[in-house]
């Protein structure tokens, strides 16, 4: 009797970075466990045993999609220059690409679903925003001490631009009409030299 070779399954960040591509390319709705198991030659069954459900499944994509995020998140902030080009360059890694964004529809669909997550989940949803959270707050903290920022509360004012820059995000993200990626970054310039930048 000869035995039959299994096929071995794809490392799981490739089926991670597959869900990703789906999501950029078909869209959100696209993506189920027969359709992802299709793509990386894996049953919806094998990819629900590594997986659970389809809510971890999303939840996993966007912690690998924001581990990416935060890898050159921390190069961008630790480039050379004056914290106020560095603050541009986070807005700009922040806010969406345009309609649609990938990684802000998995986002939107995450926190969505997260209305019924346990704890665990809920835990892992506020890392990713914590770490967000704390590149903020320790850029403007350097730019105060350089006296390129007025003396606000780092932490305060980190929280406020990240709601700012949620709600204008979301607009993007949904393609609410009136509203696009350069008209935000426009908006958000504004409100950092209103309120933050040091009087010269």
């Amino acid at each position: 009797m000869t035995s039959r070779r299994r096929t071995p399954a794809p490392p799981r960040e490739d089926v991670l970075a597959a869900a990703m591509d789906m999501i950029a390319e078909r869209g959100l709705e696209k993506l189920t466990m027969a359709a992802l198991g299709r793509e990386v030659g894996m049953s919806s069954g094998h990819l629900l045993y590594y997986f659970h459900s389809k809510d971890e499944l999303l939840l996993r994509t966007l912690e690998w999609s924001e581990g990416r995020l935060g890898a050159e998140r921390g190069r961008l902030l630790a480039r050379p220059g004056g914290a106020r080009e560095r603050l541009d360059a986070y807005v700009d890694l922040y806010v969406p690409d345009g309609h649609r964004d990938p990684h802000w529809t998995l986002w939107l669909e995450v926190w969505n679903r997260s209305q019924n997550a346990d704890e665990d989940a809920r835990d892992r949803q506020a890392a990713i925003e914590g770490a967000w959270h704390r590149d903020l707050v320790a850029l403007l903290a350097e730019g105060i001490s350089r006296g390129e920022f007025r003396a606000v509360d780092p932490d305060r004012y980190a929280a406020r631009l990240r709601a700012l820059l949620d709600g204008f995000s979301i607009h993007v993200a949904i393609g609410l009409r009136g509203t696009d990626r350069g008209q935000v970054l426009a908006h958000v310039r504004e409100f950092v030299e209103q309120t933050l930048l040091a009087d010269t």
